[in-house]
């Protein structure tokens, strides 16, 4: 095990969301969040073992240690790491009964030679134990000449039968996917060689970004549509200030995704910043903080009781990320945002953070459902229109539309005044930077061009 510094040498009684890079949150069955993040400080060297917080409500965190000693000596050994990750945090059902199963990486920055691990507890709280690595990376390109994907950033899917799929990748190779066995949590018999070993045929390709944006491109998640098919989610751009979240749909998790105006994932022929949906980019709503570099995200998916118990439940899902101060871009923080689907079922997040349950209302039955609640002045990002700067909020209505429908459950669509098809979301939400109860809006055009709106007072 290697660490550079003792759990006894660090005062993390002030930590709470602070800290936080890559992070995903799952719940255990008592109702607790637990959340695991990349071992990463903005004031000092890194102790290594995972981050591990816990939480009854999403918005206040505890620090609750690490998930492991240090990083474990095969994963080591084998790229260097000071640091694990990253980490994604999945519940197994095994013969041997329910297991916890976290994927870190392994790496330095700048570096191919990377693995991801496997460790296993019985409970999100631990103890894990490290089970070695599953996937490694190094320099050498494969005979192909493609380049190995960078072993890091795992995500592991489950479709409805069970079976299981690991995505992963990163800047140099782009994002691949192979596919696991469920019963042991490795890459399936037939794609992989001895663990730790490298893969001659790395997975079928996702994502990738030409060499003149870097090949920037990291962090995916992979979640199902409401309706069938996947979304993939990935992080565009330069992680210390560029960096942002962007969007493609696909029929099956293998893939292919294309964005909204039909491109590939995979194009390496269009300009860069033009392929994907940009979801969510750094802005400053007026009289709030600038937000840099959002991004790496997960998304938390869980089914909560309605307010009314003969209601039953309702689906809610939260996009789980980190921020950066604009001010101050070395200062890491979590984030959480409402995710939400329009009727066509494309992604798109909340512009305001969430707010906790007392605050927010998961009924869709209850979100609005009259297209006179587009009226009025709103505050606009266009995260698309500049995603790596941060953008201002713009004040105003919004844009005329025409042939309003209203499709349920706050969903809407009508046509702009450039003839473009709008998919929207509006619902209940909080406004941080006013403190108080407002509506948002999320739409999205056929073009790709996506609106995030706070309703003004």
């Amino acid at each position: 095990m290697t660490t550079t510094t003792t759990t006894a040498a660090l005062d993390t009684s002030a930590w709470g969301g602070r800290h936080v890079h890559d992070p995903t949150a799952v719940r255990d069955d008592d109702g607790v969040y637990w959340l695991f993040s990349t071992d990463a400080r903005s004031d000092g060297p890194v102790r290594g073992g995972v981050q591990v917080r816990r939480s009854t409500d999403l918005v206040t965190w505890d620090f609750h240690g690490w998930a492991l000693p240090g990083v474990p000596a095969p994963a080591a050994a084998w790229s260097g790491a000071e640091g694990l990750w990253a980490p994604d945090v999945v519940r197994a059902r095994t013969p041997a009964g329910t297991t916890w199963r976290m994927y870190y990486s392994a790496s330095t920055f700048g570096s191919r030679r990377s693995a991801i691990g496997l460790a296993e507890a019985p409970h999100p709280a631990g103890p894990w134990t490290d089970r070695g690595v599953v996937v490694a990376s190094d320099h050498a390109d494969p005979p192909a000449g493609l380049g190995h994907p960078n072993a890091i950033d795992a995500n592991v899917v489950t479709e409805p039968d069970g079976t299981q799929w690991l995505v992963y990748g990163s800047f140099f190779g782009g994002i691949h996917v192979l596919p696991l066995d469920a019963g042991t949590g490795f890459v399936a018999d037939g794609f992989a060689p001895a663990p730790g070993e490298l893969h001659a045929a790395p997975g079928r390709l996702l994502a990738r970004r030409a060499r003149a944006a870097d090949g920037a491109v990291e962090g995916a998640f992979v979640l199902p549509r409401p309706g069938g098919g996947w979304a993939l989610l990935v992080s565009y751009d330069s992680l210390g200030g560029s960096y942002h979240l962007r969007s493609a749909v696909g029929d099956a998790v293998s893939g292919p995704y294309r964005d909204r105006a039909g491109r590939l994932m995979t194009d390496l022929d269009a300009d860069p910043w033009s392929v994907g949906v940009p979801v969510l980019s750094g802005h400053q709503l007026a009289g709030g903080p600038g937000i840099l570099a959002p991004g790496h995200a997960s998304v938390l998916t869980e089914r909560v009781p309605a307010a009314a118990p003969e209601a039953g439940s309702h689906v809610r899902q939260l996009l789980v990320h980190h921020v950066r101060d604009a001010d101050a871009p070395t200062e890491h923080r979590l984030q959480l945002r409402r995710l939400v689907w329009t009727h066509d079922g494309w992604p798109l997040v909340a512009p305001q953070p969430w707010a906790g349950t007392a605050r927010e209302e998961d009924d869709v039955s209850r979100w609005p459902a009259d297209s006179a609640v587009l009226g009025g002045a709103w505050e606009r990002l266009t995260p698309g229109t500049d995603p790596t700067h941060v953008q201002d909020g713009v004040a105003g209505p919004l844009e005329t539309r025409t042939a309003v429908r209203t499709l349920g459950g706050g969903r809407f669509a009508w046509t702009a005044p450039d003839g473009a098809a709008v998919s929207a979301v509006v619902h209940p939400a909080w406004d941080a930077v006013r403190d108080r109860a407002t509506v948002c809006l999320e739409a999205l055009d056929d073009a790709g061009r996506v609106t995030l709106a706070t309703r003004l007072p």
